[in-house]
C-alpha cells in the first residue's frame, strides 16, 4: 500500500518534465502527502490536445458513489484486479494518468514499535506513479488513485506491496487508454528497482500535521536491516 509520499516540484518543472500543458492549480511541495489531500497529476486532455498538468483530490471517488467520502478508501488500486472491479475498470480503460512524486513511505514494525522508510531514486530523478482519474459530481471534482503491485526486490523487506513506477518509455502507452493490461501493468525489473534507495526516517512523518523536508532525511540511529 502506497499511504504517503513526497512530491515537492513545481508547475514549472513538471510540466517540462512530462511536457505537458499547466492547467493545475499553483502547486506547494509536500513532503507528506496524506489521502484526501490535492496533488498533482498528468492527463491526456481533448480540449489541449495532448498531456495536461492538473491538480486532484487523493482518493478515486467513482461517479456513482454517493460522496466524496468513498474516496479515503479508495487511494490505491491493486494492478491484479484493477481492470475489473467496478470502482476503477472504467478508469483504468478510458482515464489514466501519472502521478509525480519524488519517493514514498512505508513502515516496518518491530514489535510494539514501527519504523518509517523512504524510498526514492538514488540520483534524485523523480517518480511516475501510474495512477487513474476519474471526475465526480455537478461541479466535476478530479479525484485519483495510485496503482500498487506486489513488492520485487529489496523492497519486500519493506513492504508486500509497491507503487507501480512507470519509467519515461511507458509513459505514453499509459496515458493512452486502451492496452493489454498484462504488458501496461508489468512492474519495474529487480535491476531497475536496485535504483531505489531505502532510506530509514524519523517518526515524525507519521503525524500528517507534520510536513518539511526533514521528513526524507535519513534516521543515522536506524540500521537498515
Amino acid at each position: 500500500m502506497c499511504g504517503r509520499y513526497a512530491t515537492t516540484r513545481s508547475n514549472a518543472d513538471l510540466t517540462r518534465l512530462f511536457e505537458a500543458v499547466d492547467v493545475a492549480e499553483p502547486l506547494r511541495a509536500s513532503w507528506n502527502v496524506a489521502p484526501t489531500d490535492p496533488v498533482p497529476l498528468i492527463r491526456m486532455s481533448k480540449e489541449h490536445e495532448g498531456r495536461v498538468l492538473d491538480t486532484a483530490r487523493w482518493g478515486l471517488v467513482p461517479h456513482w458513489a454517493k460522496d466524496l467520502k468513498v474516496g479515503a478508501r479508495m487511494i490505491n488500486a491493486r494492478a491484479e484486479t484493477v481492470a475489473e472491479l467496478r470502482s476503477f475498470a472504467p478508469s483504468f480503460a478510458k482515464r489514466r494518468c501519472l502521478v509525480p512524486a519524488d519517493g514514498w513511505f512505508e513502515w516496518v514494525r518491530d514489535g510494539k514499535e514501527k519504523q518509517a522508510f523512504y524510498m526514492t531514486p538514488a540520483d534524485g530523478s523523480p517518480l511516475a506513479f501510474a495512477g487513474l482519474w476519474s471526475a465526480w459530481g455537478p461541479e466535476s471534482v478530479l479525484t485519483c488513485s495510485v496503482v500498487t503491485t506486489a513488492a520485487v526486490g529489496g523492497l519486500t523487506r519493506v513492504h508486500d506491496r509497491m507503487p507501480l513506477v512507470l519509467p519515461p518509455e511507458r509513459w505514453a502507452d499509459w496515458l493512452a487508454g486502451g492496452g493489454e493490461p498484462e504488458r501496461l501493468l508489468r512492474p519495474l525489473s529487480v535491476r531497475e528497482l536496485d535504483a531505489i534507495e531505502i532510506r530509514p526516517v524519523g517518526p515524525t512523518v507519521g503525524n500528517v500535521r507534520n510536513n518539511g523536508p526533514e521528513l526524507i532525511e535519513a534516521d543515522p540511529q536506524v540500521t537498515l536491516f
